[in-house]
């Protein structure tokens, strides 16, 4: 079992600090280029293309290519800008989206020119939290850059993005409870070594997937890029950039999936510890080996971001922010409250395993319960409902009941009679003008016609 590292951090001398910065800041870059070639890739999988397989072998130069592209291409600021503000806010987002990994573990301690230092930058005990307040604040960036922009869509995708962190990041905050309650701390490093043998997210599978889907939110992924919204917004947010600063917006956006991707690593499957049967291995999770493990994580969490991005369409704004207030929120706040009362009976009540599974049965099958009679008590509504609109079908539809042509409401159905039909079947005239005004039309007619 892997011993903790917290005592270590802190006592890493100035220059392999400075060494670890630069490794993380290389890492993700070279994650960002990887990561938008195997979703060109994938995607074209998916829709029988080829994809790209052009510039370097198999195409994995391409995304290097195309970031020399955007940085030298030419640069256009709307005369309607807040300048400074239009060019602070790529870089906000792309610096909150860097400072995000500095408490992101990657393995073990390791010996480093003599050094033993475990391979993560820093940590303390509220880590997670921190990983928290800085994708709040790279937020800001696409508030601020559609504000500045001077221009309608932008506007709209940056209050979208604040609806978004509103909706979601409350959910994703409380599917980190269950996580503190169960390792006992908020420190990064403290939760991976809590995970040994049984992972959080075997455990804890609720929260898993709770974080899993608001994580796909808090990066405006499909299907939950509402900010940038294509076929409404034209691009959102960075619809008026270009060049360099849209290449930050597009490079903050690839950060923050492998920043998510890892977080979910740490708090859910173990961070860096090695899978089952390799952990069977004495040296799986020593030396170097932990990186590999790692990697091979957050690339399924990137994997599945690509999946989801193929195969569903874009929600709704109305869909989104309902999925998020009535179905994350209260779903993180029911399952907090099992997994406390859970701890306490189990900490401070002497109940055994076997009595707390029973227990946990029991509540189980009382919200199965309840919610088959509220599903019920919704069926039945429904089915009234169904039931006044098949008679309000079945009533036949007179435009001219109450004196006045009116046009159906919903549900009725207008069948139109041609006039003259009407006057062969001996109907009344409708009392109108245009009624009064049909006979005199149809004499003219049969004037010229006989003439």
């Amino acid at each position: 079992m892997s011993g903790s590292q917290f005592g270590l951090f802190g006592t890493d001398p100035w220059w392999l600090v400075i060494l670890k910065t630069v490794a993380i800041f290389a890492m993700l870059v070279l994650l960002t280029l990887f990561t938008i070639w195997w979703e060109r890739r994938v995607v074209s999988r998916m829709q029988n293309r080829i994809g790209p397989n052009r510039v370097g072998p198999q195409g994995l130069l391409q995304s290097l290519m195309d970031g020399f592209k955007l940085a030298f291409k030419e640069e256009i600021i709307p005369k309607s800008a807040h300048v400074a503000v239009f060019w602070i806010a790529p870089v906000i987002s792309a610096t909150a989206a860097f400072l995000a990994f500095a408490v992101i573990p990657f393995g073990p301690t390791v010996s480093i020119f003599g050094v033993e230092t475990p391979l993560q930058l820093t940590d303390f005990p509220v880590s997670v939290l921190y990983v928290l307040a800085i994708a709040s604040i790279g937020v800001y960036g696409l508030v601020l850059a559609g504000w500045s922009s001077g221009s309608t869509y932008p506007l709209l995708g940056g209050l979208r993005s604040t609806a978004q962190v509103i909706s979601y990041e409350i959910a994703m905050g409380l599917s980190f409870v269950a996580v503190f309650l169960f390792a006992g701390s908020m420190s990064t490093s403290e939760i991976i070594v809590k995970q040994e043998p049984i992972w959080f997210a075997v455990i804890l599978l609720p929260s898993f997937l709770i974080y899993v889907t608001s994580m796909v939110g808090e990066t405006n992924r499909a299907p939950f890029d509402l900010p940038e919204a294509e076929g409404e917004l034209v691009g959102g947010f960075h619809t008026e950039y270009s060049s360099l600063k849209f290449a930050m917006f597009f490079l903050a956006e690839y950060i923050n999936m492998v920043t998510v991707s890892a977080l979910a690593t740490t708090l859910f499957l173990g961070g860096w510890l090695a899978p089952w049967p390799i952990s069977l291995w004495d040296s799986a999770n020593t030396g170097w080996w932990p990186i590999l493990w790692w990697l091979v994580k957050v690339q399924l969490f990137i994997f599945m971001f690509i999946w989801l991005r193929a195969t569903l369409p874009r929600l709704r704004y109305d869909q989104f922010m309902k999925f998020g207030w009535k179905v994350l929120i209260p779903a993180s706040i029911l399952w907090i409250m099992i997994v406390a009362t859970a701890r306490v009976f189990r900490d401070d009540v002497s109940v055994t395993n076997q009595q707390l599974l029973i227990g946990g049965a029991i509540v189980i099958a009382i919200l199965l319960i309840g919610s088959w009679l509220l599903q019920a008590r919704a069926d039945k509504k429904q089915a009234r409902i169904d039931a006044e609109q098949a008679a309000r079908d079945a009533t036949p539809f007179d435009s001219t009941a109450g004196g006045h042509p009116v046009p159906p409401m919903p549900g009725q159905r207008f069948e139109f009679t041609p006039r003259r039909v009407m006057a062969a079947a001996g109907a009344p005239a409708i009392e109108s003008n245009a009624g009064a005004a049909a006979p005199a039309i149809d004499q003219q007619e049969e004037e010229q016609n006989n003439g």
